[in-house]
């Protein structure tokens, strides 16, 4: 009875335990696979040996934290191999929000924004423990000597890695807008690139906007970023005008209001904007196939 109740309770984890990985991985599919690598761990303990464990639910999440901060520590190297730009996989609107207890929907939105793709590109800028420390403790409240047993390091330690994490993440989130505004600054967006009115579009680019797409090598896609509002206005009406059969909608992100791009009915891409001070600061162009799985359903 003690090895079903356990196993009951290790089961009833896994949607947390996704969202956890996804935090600190930026992928679903990554996340599922150190899921999965956390379980495989569980179920080769012998049942005596599951029998002894007091919390499940601590048991796995530090399994977790220490397989996310393996992969994360070969991810960079990965990375260079990658083929073009990588971005953080974007997600509908709400995607881990089931099961929550968030019925306020200013509660959504704050669960929304911790998977936002803005987050998750300012993660990526982070080492993987400090990144490990700020989702364990600022987003799922473990402690801090907890988290030292994850990474290595003392309570202190891990206290000044949130720290760093947390003051490089706030400088970023200062420049953030209400969603009120980010989607009116979206709706302005989507109305210049319909009309193809390039004039209009620049006016609502920061000059020093930066256009990363991300193809992974199965799609045509930019190689490397295109800055500056003139270019990347050209670039994205350029783009428009050589696929006159992919319709533009406007949906919900986890970053509020964005685009997908359709074909024959199929989402073939999620395009992000991060908006700072009413402008266009960074479009993000998701184009790779592997990370629209979660918008095909």
């Amino acid at each position: 009875m003690g090895d079903e109740k356990h196993l009951a309770e290790a089961i009833g984890e896994r949607q947390r335990l996704v969202a956890i990985a996804y935090r600190m991985l930026g992928t679903t599919g990554e996340a599922e696979d150190a899921v999965q690598e956390t379980y495989t761990r569980w179920y080769r303990m012998t049942e005596p040996d599951r029998d002894r464990i007091v919390n499940p639910q601590a048991w796995l999440t530090r399994v977790l934290g220490r397989v996310c901060l393996d992969m994360l520590g070969t991810a960079r190297a990965r990375r260079e191999h990658y083929v073009g730009e990588w971005l953080p996989e974007p997600l509908p609107a709400g995607y881990f929000s089931s099961g929550s207890t968030a019925a306020d929907p200013l509660d959504q939105v704050t669960l929304d924004d911790s998977v936002s793709s803005a987050l998750l590109v300012v993660l990526e800028a982070l080492t993987p423990p400090e990144r490990v420390a700020f989702v364990l403790h600022d987003v799922f409240a473990l402690p801090f000597d907890e988290i030292g047993r994850i990474v290595g390091r003392s309570a202190p330690a891990v206290r000044q890695l949130a720290t760093t994490a947390r003051r490089r993440i706030r400088e970023a989130r200062d420049r953030a807008v209400s969603r009120t505004e980010h989607n009116a600054v979206v709706e302005a967006f989507a109305a210049a690139c319909h009309a193809g009115d390039l004039a209009a579009l620049t006016r609502i680019l920061d000059p020093a906007v930066e256009l990363r797409s991300d193809g992974g090598g199965f799609v045509s896609a930019a190689r490397r970023p295109v800055y500056g509002a003139d270019r990347v206005g050209r670039f994205l009406l350029g783009a428009l005008a050589k696929q006159p059969e992919t319709e533009v909608e406007i949906l919900e992100t986890t970053d509020g209001a964005a685009f997908a791009l359709r074909r024959d009915g199929a989402v073939t891409g999620i395009v992000n904007l991060n908006v700072v001070d009413g402008r266009v600061r960074d479009v993000w162009m998701m184009l790779n196939p592997e990370k629209l799985l979660q918008w095909h359903a």
